[in-house]
């Protein structure tokens, strides 16, 4: 499956007719120009999961190469990625494997 479509089936599954009430997933554009990648893990499995911060090319970051650049934190019972305009895909990418490593109980 694509990450955009294992995204979806991983937001479907949390839909019980109280969490999409309250929680979601939002994707929105940044100005520098980027993606902001928001995850509610709250009343999920996730919600107190750690989360090991995974980031690169902040500090490196400049206009002429400022697309090279992403970071991925849990903070608040929410998944937060930033990145540059080409990284949207490897944000949802990063969530999802850290979502597969998860020992679900049966």
């Amino acid at each position: 499956m694509s990450a955009l479509k294992d995204l979806q089936h991983w937001y479907l599954s949390q839909c019980n007719g109280d969490w999409e009430h309250t929680y979601g997933v939002s994707i929105e554009t940044l100005d520098n120009p980027g993606w902001s990648c928001i995850i509610d893990l709250s009343e999920t499995i996730l919600e107190n999961v750690k989360f090991q911060k995974y980031s690169y090319g902040v500090e490196e970051q400049t206009h002429s190469s400022g697309d090279e650049w992403l970071v991925c934190k849990v903070k608040d019972k929410k998944f937060m990625g930033y990145g540059g305009s080409q990284k949207l895909e490897e944000i949802i990418e990063v969530f999802l494997k850290w979502e597969k490593s998860i020992n679900y109980p049966e």
